[in-house]
């Protein structure tokens, strides 16, 4: 379990964006997080829904999600726990990472990078259960897959056409990545709740 310096009080918590108000005043991408928003619904089973419901009735009643709306893994990761919480009734909050990095800096990954999306896990007492950080391990594991066999195959070619055929690369799997991401989080709130 991480040390957490309990920053978040209830009333810190209740300070932050409902997911919809969120995205209405973001800056950039809401098209993407509308596009990953719609494509969680075909990855979201009844099977993990009932399971998210019976984490939120032992305890996960509450989610803290910390990211950036420029962000790749954001506007991929963020839309899934949007639709996990709107589906088992769990409480969910963002906070942009940049105008929190207190918060921020209790959950860093490897003890060292602001990775987001940073999904932070409580009790209605508001009590730490456990977090997830950025993306699934698939992802980060096909990620750099990707980038080498791109730079492989187009060797010789500008920054520029190597940068958008990794994006291309990238994003086709993002649904795939959805649904890790639901298992990844299941899997920890299982290990964490006896469920």
């Amino acid at each position: 379990m991480v040390e957490t310096n309990n920053l978040v009080t209830s009333s810190r918590f209740d300070t932050g964006f409902v997911y919809q108000d969120y995205i209405s005043q973001i800056n950039v991408n809401q098209d993407r997080f509308e596009q990953y928003y719609g494509s969680v619904a075909d990855v979201l089973t009844d099977d993990d829904v009932d399971f998210f419901k019976r984490a939120v009735a032992a305890g996960a009643s509450k989610v803290l999600v910390l990211g950036e709306d420029w962000c790749p893994d954001v506007y991929r990761g963020m839309p899934v726990i949007a639709r996990i919480a709107e589906s088992s009734g769990m409480n969910m909050k963002v906070f942009p990472r940049d105008n929190n990095l207190d918060i921020m800096d209790e959950f860093l990954k490897n003890g060292e990078h602001r990775s987001i999306p940073t999904f932070v896990f409580y009790t209605d007492e508001q009590e730490y259960l456990c977090h997830w950080i950025e993306r699934p391990a698939l992802a980060t594991e096909e990620m750099a897959e990707i980038t080498a066999s791109v730079e492989k195959e187009l060797e010789g070619q500008s920054e520029e056409v190597v940068r958008e055929a990794r994006r291309e690369r990238v994003n086709a799997r993002f649904s795939d990545w959805q649904k890790y991401t639901i298992l990844e989080l299941r899997k920890q709130l299982s290990e964490q709740l006896g469920i």
